[in-house]
């Protein structure tokens, strides 16, 4: 549980230390249109970056912590869900951004979802 917050905390903030400084460098890699308003998207890399530390914090105990975890995996639903609806309904940006769903959403579902049955199982969604 903690070991898995923690690569969370190294993840987003190194993904948004990357988006901050080098907001063009995605749409660069993946061919897409370049950004018209790039300070958009460095706040984007703030909120992640911002995330990771709270994972860090949530780590050294998950289970009294366990609304940053929620957030976050709350996060991580909506974020894909904005997507498809962006893409499939409105088909206004491009199936190359759907890459950023499979590191910053998608590989995180089960072990936060896993942290917040422990949770539920344990504590019964105590705050404190």
């Amino acid at each position: 549980m903690s070991a898995c917050l923690k690569w969370a905390a190294i993840y987003n903030i190194l993904w948004g230390a990357w988006v901050v400084i080098w907001p063009h460098s995605f749409f660069e890699w993946t061919g897409m249109a370049p950004l018209q308003h790039p300070s958009i998207w460095q706040g984007t890399g703030m909120i992640v970056g911002v995330y990771g530390l709270g994972y860090w914090w949530a780590s050294y105990n998950p289970l009294k912590h366990w609304p940053i975890v929620a957030v976050g995996f709350l996060g991580k639903i909506f974020g894909p869900i904005g997507f498809l609806f962006n893409y499939l309904v409105l088909k206004e940006i491009p199936f190359e951004f759907s890459y950023t769903l499979y590191t910053n959403d998608l590989i995180w579902w089960v072990p936060f979802f896993l942290i917040l049955k422990r949770v539920h199982t344990e504590t019964r969604w105590q705050l404190s």
